[in-house]
């Protein structure tokens, strides 16, 4: 005769927010307090979470300023060295989210706690390793236990997953994209100021490359089928696969100083996409439509993004979800089969040459300084002057947080007709470009897509995965444009541009 199982007891919030009183974290909760128990919100109850009760209080009072901060919020003490305080937090929480960063160095312990306890999470790391390696040790667990955990919803890489599939939804048939850019370009009346805490994990991402190259190379392999068709070009790409899954390897992971992460990888896979491979241009290129010159970024963004598109070929109609309702349904299916597969890179832009040589200088900084330690001592001593005063310890100041925006410009070729792929020596026939702006990027665009893909955890579980470790757009690319344009970040169809036919041979 089997004991039944206790019923896990109610959680006390909706949201506890980990982290609440550093430098992101603050705006986190800022964000937050303009949902709590207002009208059709989802979010009635709000903790927050830290070392320090004394600096917790502050942030409310800072967060409520200029009224008083509502008496409802409560304060916990919890500490990410501290197993048992993290669980407490998960058995008292619908969903926790993590601001305590660098995640290389204090996420396991947050993601485990969660997997183990059921809770939903989410956080706004915007470091791959870290991603790759929470997901190989813990999606089985979470799928277990019900708990979903999706990283990067913050400005790395709400903005580049939504902004993508907003291009490749232009294309209508016959139409189809064959490669999307990404120029990504920082604005501001004062200077652009950045967390040191980004620094931070940028510059221990770059030291610690081989280990996620490592990573990936203990993935457990198994082989899959490639099907493909006449209309297509097999765009090869690295591919470790586990659970089931796939990690696909992009070129945006090259840094400075890194080359073994260009070398084959023991398994590949073949993603059909119409057309030719992705050009190479050149170093620094100038991007005539939007009048900015730009410089490969390796960031988040390209990993994020072709983990979405490895789970959407095994899921074609995007995640199912565990109760979800005929309406939600159709409008997933409706969603997802309108958005198309497409190479896709990430450019840093600037409209100045000197800015793309600042740019360019502060990668070579890194490159050869973090691959010794009293080189990354250096770094993280001096990161104002490693960085060219785009980054310091003290953060921004909120006139500068005021004054700063972003506008990320999608630049996508491909072809009007998907049989004009298969002719050779193809060539793209077709521009599409969009844009998505917003305001500063990382105290204002990320509590927006943290706490908009918190309010969609809330108010749709039901319609969501049951459990698992996923990325943002396969979770919440259904609905979370829509809630991103109500909160400030807006996105617009620029131009669409039939290109002149090559001249014959």
């Amino acid at each position: 005769m089997q004991t039944a199982q206790p019923q896990k007891p109610r959680p006390l919030y909706d949201i506890i927010i980990l982290g609440a009183s550093g430098f992101t974290g603050k705006y986190v909760v800022k964000e937050a307090l303009k949902f709590l128990n207002t009208p059709s919100s989802p979010l009635k109850t709000l903790a927050l979470a830290g070392r320090s009760r004394e600096k917790l209080v502050k942030t409310l009072q800072w967060a409520a300023h200029p009224i008083s901060p509502p008496n409802d919020v409560s304060v916990i003490i919890a500490d990410t060295t501290d197993p048992p305080s993290l669980s407490s937090l998960c058995n008292q929480t619908k969903l926790l989210l993590n601001c305590v960063g660098p995640y290389r160095i204090h996420g396991e312990p947050v993601v485990a706690a969660c997997a183990s306890s059921g809770c939903d999470y989410l956080d706004i790391t915007g470091e791959p390793e870290f991603m790759e390696e929470m997901e190989a040790k813990y999606h089985e667990k979470a799928m277990e236990t019900g708990s979903l955990i999706v990283s990067a919803c913050g400005f790395d890489s709400i903005p580049a997953e939504m902004g993508v599939m907003f291009n490749t939804r232009q294309w209508v048939a016959p139409a189809v994209p064959n490669h999307v850019t990404a120029y990504v370009s920082l604005e501001s009346d004062k200077r652009i100021v950045g967390n040191f805490a980004t620094y931070e994990s940028a510059v221990l991402g770059v030291a610690n490359m081989d280990k996620l190259q490592q990573l990936r190379r203990s993935r457990p392999k198994k082989p899959r089928p490639v099907v493909s068709d006449h209309s297509t070009f097999l765009f090869v790409v690295d591919i470790l696969v586990f659970h089931g899954r796939g990690i696909l390897v992009p070129e945006a992971d090259m840094m400075l100083g890194h080359p073994d992460l260009f070398k084959p990888l023991p398994q590949t896979m073949m993603i059909a996409i119409p057309g030719p491979s992705l050009p190479k241009g050149p170093t620094i290129e100038y991007q005539e439509k939007i009048g900015l010159r730009a410089l490969k970024l390796p960031s988040a963004d390209a990993v994020v993004v072709r983990r979405t598109l490895v789970t959407l070929m095994e899921n074609p109609h995007g995640l199912p979800g565990i109760n979800e309702s005929p309406e939600h349904i159709g409008k997933r299916e409706a969603y997802w089969s309108s958005v198309k597969p497409a190479h896709f890179g990430v450019k840093i832009a600037s409209k100045s040459l000197l800015g793309i040589y600042r740019i360019l200088g502060v990668g070579v900084f890194i490159g050869l300084l973090c691959r010794f330690s009293f080189g990354r001592w250096l770094l993280l001593k001096f990161p104002s002057f490693f960085s060219f005063g785009w980054f310091r310890k003290t953060g921004p100041s909120e006139d500068e947080v005021r004054s700063a925006s972003f506008k990320m410009w999608f630049v996508g070729y491909g072809f009007s007709d998907s049989n004009l792929a298969s002719e050779r020596n193809s060539k793209p026939d077709m521009e599409i470009i969009t844009r998505v702006m917003g305001p500063e990027i990382g105290y204002v665009t990320t509590p927006i897509s943290l706490v908009q893909c918190a309010l969609i955890v809330l108010s749709q579980r039901e319609n969501l995965p049951k459990g698992g470790v996923y990325t943002p757009g396969i979770v919440f690319g259904p609905d979370l444009q829509e809630r991103l344009q109500e909160n400030g970040i807006s996105f617009d169809v620029v131009s669409k541009t039939a290109l002149p036919s090559p001249a014959p041979a």
